[in-house]
């Protein structure tokens, strides 16, 4: 499952883990995805899960699933649920049951008070501004706290008034006592707890205390016996902490902090900060926006788990920067989608042919396949009526160069049909073409016409059995390819104000019980998937353009 069938791409850190089972430092692999619950998941969320989970999956290992909820003003179980369903959805299943940072809070608080006696953590009670000024800079060293040298019983006296809720918020810190010295500022006596009166959503009002991320993390990884912590590379520098906090605490495990490049997507963003501005803004409709780069908006648009699965694959892992292009994520979508939508017709822009020559009873509907490739997916009737919806785009008075749609006084194939002649055009008071008057050539129902060539072949549809839909027709979010690289700009600038077109089209009877989050190609349109939330099985019918089709097949014979 973890590659798709796919051969994994090698890469540094499955050399790493090949080299630890070879000699014997490891007999298993235990590996974690430790997302915080305080927003919705995205594609370099998918990356990390794709890395994490199929690594365990190669090698017969296990991998974890971890909140770090020591936040909690900013977590929620909403946040937390999403979180599950993505990692599930995505073709995963995590060791276990769910691992939370909270589990650890006891075993924390232990940990902080042996730091305390071993003279290596001390209560600081300088302001933040203080703390900032003493901390220093990249050049130069910071100035030891004058609250540094307490003693442990000191020390040990006031971490356990603040647990008790004796200090207001923000008043004291626990500090790591390492380097104020060090050209690495996160070992300049980091903070490893503050004072933060929180409701928890786990362990509600039980403390007033929480740990910091650097000194929580490594901890739960060694307490889970995590083998390979893996993490993006802004966390390099801080593996010394991550490697100091171990080094100092009595525990009988060390993971390996390993750093990946993180994904960077073009045309989208994936700061989560920012995704959250988008969402309470309303500059999209909710975390799970089909524009959105988050995993719940790739699911609703209609991506596929595996087609996401290929695109981690691709990519690779690696420490260079991964800024990678749209369309990459997007043929691996169209690759998978190829291969497994069902094949449709649906038209966006009607335009309304009424067939001249029509005979009831005589002219002959044709039954089509649901793919070509894929005879087992089954078939259906295309009906053929008086009245037909053809694309407005299919049709041109003056056409350009080399146009094989349809024309005054031309020809062209109608998918799974006959051939149709387009001999009169009627417009309306506005000058605007209204419909078409044609007539078909009754001897080319599945067969060419006999003595001349017809190129074009469009599609259609019945206009007494199409049903109405409603269309999303989807773009990129943003105009630009790095819309958060210019400092100096508002990202929101960059919005693509046609990132969403809402049309009201038509769609064959046969797509009418399709369940929500069903696929299918479009034939000449694209790939597109009824909506999860908004769809209406045999009622209101809503599909989303997932992606748009590579190539059109107008020289294909219906």
């Amino acid at each position: 499952m973890s590659s798709d069938d796919n051969t994994p791409a090698p890469h540094f850190i499955r050399n790493i883990i090949e080299n630890d089972l070879a000699s014997g430092k490891h007999k298993a692999i235990v590996t974690r995805f430790p997302p915080e619950p305080n927003g919705y998941l995205h594609v370099g969320h998918a990356k990390s899960i794709c890395l994490n989970f199929g690594l365990a999956l190669d090698y017969r290992g296990k991998c974890n699933l971890r909140f770090d909820d020591t936040n909690p003003e900013k977590e929620s179980e909403e946040y937390a649920q999403s979180i599950q369903d993505d990692v599930r959805w995505l073709g995963f299943q995590w060791d276990g049951a769910v691992r939370w940072a909270s589990d650890y809070f006891d075993a924390l608080y232990d940990y902080a008070i042996e730091l305390i006696k071993q003279g290596k953590a001390y209560v600081d009670e300088l302001s933040a501004e203080e703390m900032r000024e003493f901390r220093g800079t990249l050049t130069e060293a910071g100035k030891n706290s004058p609250y540094r040298d307490r003693s442990a019983e000191e020390n040990l006296d006031l971490f356990g008034r603040m647990r008790a809720g004796e200090f207001p918020d923000g008043a004291k810190v626990l500090r790591a006592k390492i380097d104020m010295a060090s050209p690495n500022i996160n070992m300049r006596d980091p903070a490893i707890y503050r004072i933060r009166r929180a409701h928890h959503i786990r362990t509600g009002d039980k403390w007033c205390i929480y740990p910091m991320y650097d000194y929580t993390h490594c901890i739960s990884d060694a307490l889970e016996h995590i083998t390979h912590s893996l993490c993006t590379l802004e966390f390099e520098d801080h593996r010394p902490l991550y490697d100091w906090v171990l080094d100092n605490i009595t525990i009988d495990c060390h993971p390996q902090q390993i750093e990946f490049s993180r994904l960077e997507l073009q045309y989208t963003i994936t700061s989560k900060r920012k995704l959250l501005q988008l969402v309470t803004e309303k500059r999209v409709s909710g975390w799970d926006d089909p524009r959105m780069p988050t995993i719940q908006g790739m699911r609703r648009r209609g991506y596929t788990p595996e087609g996401i699965r290929e695109f981690t694959r691709r990519i690779g892992i690696s420490k260079s920067d991964n800024l990678v292009d749209m369309s990459v994520l997007e043929g691996c979508i169209r690759e998978d989608l190829e291969a497994r939508a069902p094949r449709v017709m649906a038209v966006v822009k009607p335009l309304k042919v009424v067939i001249t020559n029509f005979i009831e009873g005589e002219t002959a509907s044709r039954e089509a396949g649901f793919h070509p490739n894929h005879p087992e997916f089954g078939s259906r009737v295309v009906p053929f009526s008086k009245e037909i919806w053809i694309e407005a785009d299919d049709f041109s008075e003056t056409p350009p160069p080399g146009w094989q749609r349809l024309v005054p006084g031309g020809e062209v194939r109608l998918r799974y049909s006959y051939v149709i002649k387009c001999d009169e055009v009627v417009k309306g008071a506005d000058g605007q073409v209204a419909e078409l008057r044609c007539s078909i050539d009754p001897d080319t129902l599945g067969k060419n016409p006999a003595g001349r060539k017809v190129k074009g072949v469009i599609h259609w549809l019945s206009a007494e059995h199409a049903l109405p839909a409603e269309i999303r027709l989807y773009d990129r979010l943003f105009t630009v390819a790095e819309p958060d690289a210019d400092k100096t700009r508002d990202f929101h600038e960059f919005l693509n104000p046609a990132s969403l077109t809402v049309v009201h089209a038509w769609v064959e009877s046969c797509v009418n019980q399709a369940a929500p989050e069903t696929r299918y190609q479009f034939e000449r349109l694209g790939y597109f998937c009824t909506d999860r939330r908004d769809h209406e099985p045999g009622g209101k019918l809503v599909f989303n353009r997932t992606v748009t089709l590579k190539d059109s097949w107008t020289k294909e014979q219906g």
